[in-house]
């Protein structure tokens, strides 16, 4: 739970981001949030959950 919702702040800070500074307009953010809240309800999205656990867990063994 507190992956998905680190992940959820870090993506809304880009998307706020690109929102500012790269011209990202309002309706292409708002489709980008609708094709986000449709893939949540596939069924990749066990895979692309997995996915993300361990490309999380793989950054987090990085030692500098």
């Amino acid at each position: 739970m507190i992956l998905s919702m680190s992940g959820v702040v870090l993506l809304g800070i880009i998307v706020f981001l690109f929102f500012r500074k790269d011209g990202l307009k309002a309706s292409h953010a708002f489709v980008s949030a609708l094709f986000g809240f449709f893939l949540a309800g596939t069924a990749i999205a066990p895979s692309i959950t997995a996915g993300t656990t361990s490309l999380a867990g793989l950054l987090g063994g990085i030692k500098f």
